[in-house]
């Protein structure tokens, strides 16, 4: 029964990103233990993983803001406590930066991660006991895929598998009709569509008797949303979610459309149909996996798409 740890503590979409490795070691040792070490503000991701272990939670982004408060010293020292409270048989690090680096040698086991051409951080690999090569050209899923095989002796040859179910949550606020999520935030200003877009779009779906839900994630979002609602019949804004509600509300839509935001992949990940909408940012090596028909990605950096293209695909992926 191998234990395992895998260090991938961010952003959303790239610990999303690395759910099939959880679904390929389950399937290659079913007894093996599986650890996670993960941004406490994403623990909820691997959480929707049945094979999964125990998730550590680490707070490097929140930390980094006050590293001379006793508090976060006090924080710091617990977490490594709790890290090398067990040793691991590997422990691998399928982020490839040196803070992810510097966590995977902090824990107690054999520390395995990408080589120095293949980190996104080539220094990463200095802090590792076994590097191992992964071509970069590869999409993000079948990079964290094949570096987990090759440390651990298999071929990842499975179809991808994010392995995950949202919780069966009471969302009261739902709409009574079939509804389509709209996620429109993004941390960025340039990965935005434009709003004229979504509200022709909306529109469109509502003139279907589809409605729309529109969440936030800031307070900035949150007037965007209420924007959007008012120019859109049968839409909802729903309150603040937690990732487990957002994971819920993803998985009883009909589909859902997006700009290059963690819970697009979050949709696309539930098996949801779901269209990325890129503006600003390349989806050839981390957009939706697209090769089981459930996900479409439209646009490229400075071409996005425009109402129809989207519309169009949408009406490609179910029945409007």
């Amino acid at each position: 029964m191998p234990k395992i740890l895998l260090v991938k503590t961010s952003s959303m979409g790239d610990v999303i990103h690395n759910l099939p490795v959880v679904s390929d070691i389950r399937a290659h040792f079913p007894e093996a233990e599986i650890d996670w070490v993960v941004e406490e503000s994403f623990a909820g991701i691997p959480a929707l993983h049945p094979g999964m272990g125990e998730i550590i939670p680490v707070a490097v982004r929140r930390w980094r803001k006050n590293l001379f408060s006793r508090t976060v010293h006090a924080e710091i020292s617990i977490f490594i406590k709790h890290l090398r409270n067990k040793t691991y048989d590997v422990i691998l690090d399928t982020q490839g930066l040196i803070k992810s680096a510097i966590i995977t040698r902090l824990a107690q086991g054999a520390h395995c991660g990408f080589d120095w051409q293949s980190a996104r951080e080539p220094l990463a690999a200095l802090f590792y006991d076994k590097t191992l090569r992964v071509e970069k050209n590869q999409p993000a899923v079948m990079r964290n895929r094949l570096l987990a095989g090759r440390a651990l002796g298999y071929s990842p040859d499975d179809p991808v598998n994010y392995g995950i179910a949202a919780p069966s949550l009471v969302l009261p606020w739902l709409p009574t009709t079939p509804f389509v999520v709209l996620l429109h935030a993004t941390s960025r200003d340039d990965k935005l569509w434009p709003e004229a877009d979504w509200i022709a779009l909306g529109t469109y779906l509502a003139s279907k008797g589809i409605a729309c839900v529109l969440p936030w994630g800031s307070a900035a979002e949150q007037l965007r949303s209420q924007r959007l609602a008012e120019k859109i019949a049968l839409s909802v804004v729903p309150p603040a979610l937690t990732l487990g509600q957002a994971a819920t509300l993803l998985s009883l839509s009909i589909a859902s459309v997006g700009v290059d935001t963690g819970l697009v992949h979050l949709a696309a990940a539930l098996t949801i149909p779901t269209i990325a909408i890129y503006c600003a940012s390349d989806p050839g090596l981390t957009g939706l996996h697209v090769s089981s028909g459930q996900a479409i990605n439209l646009g490229r950096t400075g071409t996005p798409p425009d109402t129809a293209n989207v519309i169009n695909a949408l009406n490609g992926m179910v029945a409007l």
